[in-house]
């Protein structure tokens, strides 16, 4: 699928490449195995290569997309954990209900909240540098119920530097712009792996430390 993208987009109109743009960072947030990085790499190139393209009109479209994206799935997940800790109006919500409470209390959920509320921020400003680990982030704050103006804030912000990156990626590496995503691997690999490890193991401490207090 992205080499069909990528010989298309080597003859699309500009307009054409800047839809593409903010599609394709749209859907890597609210689907994941979508590949974002490369194909906005690779316009980086182009923008060498088509007079039409310009670098801030590909900026502006790739980073509308990746932060719509991130807020869809932020604004769902904020629903979800709603009616997790709620009643229930059917039968079947609320056994689901019932058993969201047994591990995570409704009072317990709120301190979780604002134990994680400065590290959630932060991890929205740093989610598109975390590979594998973006669409777990936007779900993780809305169920955390971070503010919405700041994880706009800090989505957008992630959104234009790691956007801007790509491009200038792209531009400069030139015929080689498919190298960058051999760099974007052996960068974020490791410490999207490390962020994952410090929230599970954040998690465990609070709900060991919970079950002594309960004890």
């Amino acid at each position: 699928m992205v080499e069909s993208a990528i010989a298309w987009l080597q003859y699309a109109d500009p307009y054409a490449v800047y839809l593409f743009l903010f599609l394709i960072a749209f859907l890597e947030n609210v689907i994941p195995p979508i590949p974002g990085d490369v194909p906005i790499a690779f316009i980086g190139y182009l923008i060498y290569e088509h007079s039409g393209i310009t670098f801030v009109s590909a900026l502006l479209w790739a980073t509308l997309g990746s932060t719509a994206g991130f807020m869809l799935v932020y604004g769902l997940s904020i629903s979800l954990g709603l009616k997790l800790y709620a009643e229930g109006e059917n039968a079947v919500q609320h056994r689901l209900s019932k058993s969201v409470h047994r591990f995570f209390p409704p009072s317990d959920m709120e301190l979780l909240r604002q134990k994680f509320a400065a590290h959630g921020y932060l991890a929205v400003l740093a989610n598109r540098f975390l590979f594998g680990s973006r669409a777990v982030i936007s779900v993780m704050a809305g169920l955390m119920h971070l503010k919405a103006f700041f994880v706009f804030l800090a989505a957008l912000t992630s959104s234009v530097v790691w956007n801007a990156l790509l491009l200038s990626g792209g531009f400069f590496f030139g015929s080689k712009w498919q190298d960058i995503g051999e760099y974007v691997a052996l960068y974020t690999l490791p410490v999207s792996i490390v962020f994952i490890l410090t929230i599970l193991y954040s998690v465990w401490s609070f709900v060991k430390q919970r079950k002594r207090a309960s004890n």
